[in-house]
């Protein structure tokens, strides 16, 4: 069977198809970008413009294969399999619990047999059982994703994805090594260890471990290995975590920790666990150990009832972080969210021009960061070709942008001094 896969969203979803992929060559299949008998499509939910991104590709996907059976996974099929269904190009719908089994209904269905399979709302808020799928680099890519954890307790009021997620649900310890040992044994010089709330890592687990601990037990065993963590609550970067995990030198030198906003008012009507001060002290915290980190962040924008004043106190706040990336992103009305109910929701237009208003100060603030780094030297690793040039990763959080050169192979590390900045990075020269 020729199975087609395309995925939106997060890089928990690219962690998901990448494992369908090594599951799906596994039984026999091949792995094609057109005239497949097969397209499953992992969908992303998190805001209401993803939804409209999945109904599109659903159309587009239908359109360049006519004859093929479809199938969705992932959390729009999770939330709202109706609408998913109600588009007329879907064969399949199977949510977010379960995933592996997608590929058998697939053969199933293209070899013609009955396939009748209806999404458990309930079953993944309920379930307490961790789907082991196989960890590895995504097509394209250089860096591998190891997914530890899934699912969130937080419920903020602006999210679904507790709802199409469920619960925290983590990666027994014992399996991340064995998934990072292989890894390693096959080539992969960088793991990003990715989740829904990986800061939740561990408390589902019997003992309790924390995502420290798990570190303390990947870091050393691996030390030609470099991890980058995902996206963290600021909550779980306290004293311990930082002293713990300073003595590492192959553990990025790359923090993002979630933010969403800069004044309180805010984030309690977000339902965020902490405070603007208590973020700072995150953010210090790493400083004192990691003086050259990047820290990078999120940032909603035009939040229901967000005044001017909010607004100017989260872009002070912004420059007090000095970040070295912030992800803008004006609010987004998501039905089924408590946020989309609130009072005060504002207009596009005040959403669009706050949202430029912030891009502007965080990329300043960007360069200044990146400035600091002119005239040093780094061991990077090459992944793609773009506009003459090949992007790279080093340990810290923005691309190197290396001229093409015959001693530049992807995936291959190599040495450059940084020269001046370069698009969302840093051009580098090969030493």
């Amino acid at each position: 069977m020729k199975i087609t896969f395309f995925t939106l969203g997060c890089k928990v979803n690219l962690f998901e198809t990448q494992a369908l992929e090594q599951l799906a060559q596994a039984r026999g299949h091949e792995i094609v970008d057109k005239d497949a008998d097969a397209v499953i499509i992992n969908t992303c939910t998190v805001t209401s413009v993803s939804d409209h991104k999945n109904i599109r590709a659903f159309h587009r996907l239908r359109k360049d294969n006519p004859r093929a059976v479809i199938a969705a996974c992932g959390c729009f099929a999770q939330t709202d399999s109706e609408r998913v269904r109600a588009t007329g190009e879907v064969d399949l719908i199977c949510g977010t619990g379960n995933r592996a089994e997608v590929i058998a209904l697939c053969e199933a269905a293209v070899q013609g047999k009955q396939v009748s399979y209806a999404v458990a709302k309930d079953a993944v808020a309920e379930e307490d059982r961790y789907e082991v799928l196989p960890a590895g680099v995504p097509r394209g890519r250089t860096r591998a994703l190891l997914k530890i954890e899934d699912g969130c307790n937080n419920f903020c009021t602006y999210c679904i994805i507790p709802y199409a997620r469920g619960r925290v649900r983590s990666l027994p310890p014992v399996q991340a090594k064995r998934e990072t040992a292989r890894l390693e044994q096959n080539g992969v010089h960088e793991i990003v260890l990715t989740g829904i709330e990986i800061a939740s890592y561990g408390r589902d687990l019997r003992p309790v471990i924390s995502l420290t601990d798990l570190l303390c037990d990947l870091l050393p065993a691996h030390p030609k290995v470099r991890f980058r963590l995902g996206s963290l609550d600021p909550r779980v970067v306290d004293t311990d975590f930082c002293s713990r995990l300073a003595g590492f030198s192959n553990l990025a030198r790359h923090f993002h920790l979630s933010m969403q906003s800069g004044c309180d008012s805010v984030l309690q009507r977000m339902g965020r666990r902490y405070t603007a001060e208590e973020y700072y002290q995150a953010v210090e915290r790493i400083r004192t150990v990691f003086p050259d980190a990047s820290i990078t962040t999120d940032l909603i924008v035009g939040f229901p009832g967000e005044t001017e004043e909010e607004f100017e106190t989260t872009l002070a706040f912004l420059e007090r972080c000095a970040f070295a990336a912030v992800h803008v992103f004006p609010f987004s009305v998501r039905e089924g969210t408590r946020a989309a109910k609130l009072p005060g929701q504002l207009s596009q237009q005040t959403k669009a021009a706050r949202a430029e208003r912030a891009k502007a100060v965080a990329l300043r603030l960007s360069e200044i960061y990146r400035r600091g780094f002119v005239g040093w030297e780094l061991t990077v690793l090459p992944e793609h070709r773009t506009g003459g040039f090949w992007a790279a990763h080093g340990t810290y959080g923005f691309p190197i942008y290396i001229e093409e050169d015959a001693r530049v192979q992807k995936n291959s590390p190599i040495a450059v001094r940084l020269e001046d900045l370069h698009r969302d990075g840093l051009r580098g020269k090969i030493l």
